[in-house]
């Protein structure tokens, strides 16, 4: 693929984009994931629980997308983790830190003054394709 053509990213086993954008781009050897909440892709819903369980399946819902593309989160450089609460900071790296195990991610976090559908965090990546 040249670098730049752009292809959208659809995942079935990712919740659906709650606006109008796509999950994911992939132009040329990069992965630009759009930021994903703690929602069951199966209900659209967000899985029982506190920010633990939104951060796994924020996550999961990356893992899922970057499947997709054969990739795994091994792939990804960067992530941009929003919270709407920066008291859940060290909840949040601890799910986190089970995920990304071997060479991290450079990443940003930051407090927001609301996610969508008052969400506790989103997480957006960008991943490369060897």
């Amino acid at each position: 693929m040249e670098n730049s053509v752009k292809e959208i990213i659809v995942c079935e086993n990712a919740p659906k984009a709650v606006g109008p954008y796509s999950l994911g781009i992939r132009s040329g050897g990069l992965i630009f994931l759009s930021g994903q909440l703690g929602l069951d892709p199966a209900t659209q819903e967000f899985v029982p629980g506190g920010i633990e369980e939104q951060t796994a399946r924020a996550l999961q819902n990356i893992t899922n997308i970057l499947e997709t593309q054969g990739l795994t989160l091994d792939s990804v450089v960067k992530t941009t983790v929003f919270l709407q609460d920066m008291a859940d900071f060290s909840k949040m790296n601890a799910v986190y830190g089970s995920f990304f195990k071997t060479a991290p991610p450079a990443r940003s976090t930051v407090e927001v003054s609301g996610l969508p559908k008052n969400g506790l965090v989103e997480i957006e990546v960008i991943a490369m394709k060897p």
